[in-house]
């Protein structure tokens, strides 16, 4: 999600965290009271950071999670995406997506429009 959906949207982050704990999930950090933030990525030459939401380790193999929720800006949500997939290929980690029920169409239409179709969804 975009930081400015951020405080609309902590209870899905909340949930999505105790989600990854239960599925065995480790070293978690995220934007959230209670968690180490995770490291952002700036972009050369303007102000844009790109953070992703959840940054977890399972079985020694590092994870990307970003939470997938209807956005107004969504071109933001398509390039953290599209950065977020490269940087985890680049370095052999995952990128997945968290989305809960009524964002799904959403996510999907989303991920069709970038060429993601091979991300595994969570659904929560």
């Amino acid at each position: 999600m975009i930081q400015a959906d951020k405080d609309k949207y902590a209870d899905v982050l909340e949930d999505s965290i105790h989600y990854l704990e239960n599925r065995g999930f480790e070293d978690i950090k995220a934007d959230f009271e209670g968690y180490e933030t995770p490291k952002s990525f700036k972009k050369a030459g303007s102000d844009i950071s790109v953070t992703p939401d959840i940054v977890a380790t399972k079985e020694g193999r590092k994870h990307y999670f970003d939470i997938s929720l209807k956005s107004e800006k969504p071109n933001l949500l398509k390039s953290k995406w599209l950065f977020l997939n490269t940087l985890s290929n680049l370095k052999q980690h995952r990128f997945k997506l968290i989305t809960k029920r009524g964002h799904y169409k959403f996510t999907q239409d989303m991920l069709e429009d970038i060429n993601l179709t091979n991300n595994a969804l969570i659904k929560i």
